[in-house]
C-alpha cells in the first residue's frame, strides 16, 4: 500500500514514511492509493478488539511486517482500557459507541494509545537517527491524549497548542498538569483554527524545517492530519456494528446508519473509509454545533469559513477549518489532485471554495443551538437514566432531527467521544442542577452524587496535580516558541 498527497498525486510513499512525515511537503494529506476491502464482514465476528485491529490495520500498514504491527496493537490496547474497550449501549432502541474508556477520557485515545508506538516502529523502519518533534494543535481533547501517548517515550518530544479560552476547564488542566521530560503545552491568544494553521504553516516553513534538520530534529504531527492516528479510528467503526452483530440487534446484511459529532472531520472519515471497506452503511450523520460549517457544506456545496467561530459547550468542535475534509473531497472528486489544491489555496486566500457537482449523499448535514444540546443532554438523562457529554448531544440531537426529518428507522449508531465528566458544568446544568457560585469540582462532585455515577479518578486527581506548563504565546509567535523549548538558537 502506497500513500499519495492529496495535491499531488505524483508523490507516493510508504505507510512508515507517511506515518514519520505526517502531512506532505506540498502541504496535502496523506491517503492511500486504494480504499482496501473486507471480502466478507461475517468472517471477523469472532474477533475481539485487538485481533480486530489487527486485521483491519494490516490492510493499510503494510511496511511493517505482521510482529511489529502486533506489537504495537498489543502495547495499545492493554490494561489501560476499561470495560471492554469500546462497549456498545442500547439506550432506548438507540446505540452508543462509547468511546472514552481510555486513560484520558475522551475518543482521542482510541488512536493516540497506538500512534506513539506505529511511529516508533516506521522510525526504526526508515532508519531515522533524528529525535522526533510533534507538533499538534488540539481543540481539547488530542492534546492531553497525545501528551498521555507520547510522554517519556525515547526519541520523541511533543510540543501542544491550544487556544487559551476555546477548552473545558477540564481539558486544561489535564493538558497543564502532564508529566514528562519531553512534554510542552503552550496556550495561545486564539482559537482552535489559528493553533492547527499556525503548526500547518510550520510544517510548510522550508526554512523552519532546515533549522529543525541542522539541530538534529524532524517534525511530525499528531493530528488526523497524520494517517497513522486515522486508520486505527476505522476498527471502531467495525467493532460496533459486529457487535450489534453478535448481539442479535442486527440481521445479516442490515444497515446502520452512523451518527458522529463533527469538528474536524476526522472521526466521521474513518466511518466513511469503514463504509467503503464493507460496514453496511445507509447514511452517515454529520452534526456540527453552532460552527455549523460542515452541514452548511453538505447541503450546499459551500464551503465559507468567512464567519466568526462560536465558543460553544463541545469546543472540540469549535472548528471553521475541518482539515480532513480535504480527504474526502479528494475521493469524491475523482481523485482530481489539481482541484484540490486550487480549492485549499483560495480556501487559504479567501477563506471560500465550493464543490458543487461532486456526489455527498452518502451524507447528512445538520447542527444543534446550544440550548438544544443542553435539551438533549436533559431528555435522554430523564428518560432513560443515561449520561452524554455535550459533543455526544449534538450527535443525539442530529439523529434525532435526521429521524424527523426522513422518517428514517435504520438502526444508528451514535458516536460517544467523551466522559459527560469533562464538561461537567454544562452537564449539570442541563440535568437541573444548579451550578450557581460552585467550582468545577464541587460542580462534579454534585453530578455524580444526583447521578449515582464514581467521578473518574483521572478527573478527580486534577485537584491536586501542580500546574506544570506555563507557556503562552500568540500566534504569531509559535515558531519562537518551538525554538525556545527546543533550546534552539
Amino acid at each position: 500500500m502506497k500513500y499519495i498527497s492529496t495535491r499531488d498525486k505524483g508523490i507516493s510513499i510508504s505507510s512508515s514514511e507517511a506515518i514519520v512525515q505526517g502531512i506532505s511537503m506540498d502541504g496535502g494529506l496523506f491517503v492511500p492509493e486504494r480504499l482496501p476491502k473486507v471480502d466478507d464482514i461475517e468472517n471477523l465476528m469472532d474477533k475481539d478488539y485487538k485481533e480486530l485491529a489487527y486485521e483491519i490495520m494490516s490492510k493499510f500498514i503494510t511496511d511493517f511486517g505482521a510482529q511489529r504491527l502486533r506489537h504495537c496493537v498489543d502495547k495499545a490496547y492493554d490494561d489501560k482500557f476499561v470495560e471492554g474497550i469500546v462497549p456498545v449501549k442500547d439506550i432506548g432502541g438507540v446505540y452508543f459507541l462509547e468511546l472514552f474508556h481510555g486513560p484520558t477520557l475522551a475518543f482521542k485515545d482510541m488512536a493516540l494509545s497506538i500512534l506513539p508506538h506505529l511511529l516508533k516502529e516506521a522510525m526504526e523502519i526508515r532508519g531515522v537517527d533524528r529525535e522526533i518533534v510533534i507538533l499538534t494543535a488540539t481543540s481539547g481533547d488530542t492534546g492531553k491524549a497525545a501528551l498521555e501517548g507520547f510522554a517519556g517515550v525515547d526519541g520523541i518530544k511533543i510540543v501542544v497548542f491550544y487556544p487559551e479560552d476555546g477548552v473545558s476547564e477540564i481539558q486544561k488542566l489535564q493538558m497543564l498538569t502532564q508529566n514528562g521530560d519531553n512534554t510542552f503545552v503552550v496556550g495561545i491568544e486564539g482559537d482552535f483554527d489559528d493553533a492547527q494553521n499556525g503548526v500547518k504553516k510550520l510544517f510548510n516553513d522550508q526554512n523552519f524545517i532546515k533549522l529543525m534538520n541542522d539541530n538534529g530534529y524532524i517534525l511530525s504531527s499528531a493530528n488526523s492530519i497524520n494517517i497513522g492516528r486515522l486508520i486505527p479510528q476505522i476498527v471502531y467503526y467495525f467493532h460496533g456494528y459486529l457487535t450489534l452483530r453478535r448481539q442479535g440487534k442486527l440481521r445479516k446484511g442490515e444497515k446502520i446508519n452512523i451518527a458522529v459529532p463533527t469538528g474536524n472531520f476526522g472521526n466521521i472519515l474513518a466511518a466513511y473509509y469503514g463504509k467503503e471497506m464493507g460496514i453496511p452503511v445507509n447514511k452517515l450523520i454529520c452534526a456540527s454545533n453552532e460552527n455549523n460549517i460542515l452541514s452548511d457544506f453538505i447541503n450546499t456545496g459551500e464551503y465559507d469559513a468567512r464567519r466568526e467561530l462560536i465558543l460553544t459547550s463541545s469546543p472540540s468542535m469549535d472548528i471553521l477549518i475541518s482539515s480532513n475534509l480535504e480527504r474526502l473531497l479528494f475521493h469524491l472528486s475523482g481523485e482530481d489532485a489539481n482541484l484540490i489544491d486550487q480549492n485549499m489555496s483560495k480556501l487559504s486566500r479567501e477563506g471560500f471554495y465550493e464543490m458543487k457537482s461532486i456526489d455527498i449523499s452518502d451524507f447528512y448535514g445538520n447542527y444543534s443551538e446550544e440550548e438544544e444540546v443542553g435539551e438533549a443532554i436533559g431528555d435522554i438523562f430523564n428518560e432513560n437514566g443515561y449520561l452524554i457529554d455535550p459533543h455526544t448531544a449534538v450527535a443525539y440531537d442530529i439523529y434525532r432531527k435526521y429521524s424527523l426529518e426522513t422518517k428514517d428507522d435504520t438502526k444508528t449508531l451514535i458516536s460517544a467521544t467523551a466522559s459527560p465528566f469533562k464538561f461537567g458544568t454544562k452537564v449539570a446544568k442541563s440535568i437541573g442542577i444548579d451550578i450557581e457560585g460552585k467550582d468545577q469540582f464541587e460542580t462534579l462532585e454534585n453530578l455524580a452524587l444526583k447521578t449515582g455515577m464514581e467521578l473518574p479518578q483521572e478527573i478527580r486527581s486534577l485537584r491536586e496535580k501542580p500546574i506544570l506548563h506555563k507557556n503562552n504565546c500568540d500566534k504569531e509567535s509559535m515558531r519562537e516558541m518551538v525554538e525556545k523549548l527546543l533550546g534552539i538558537e
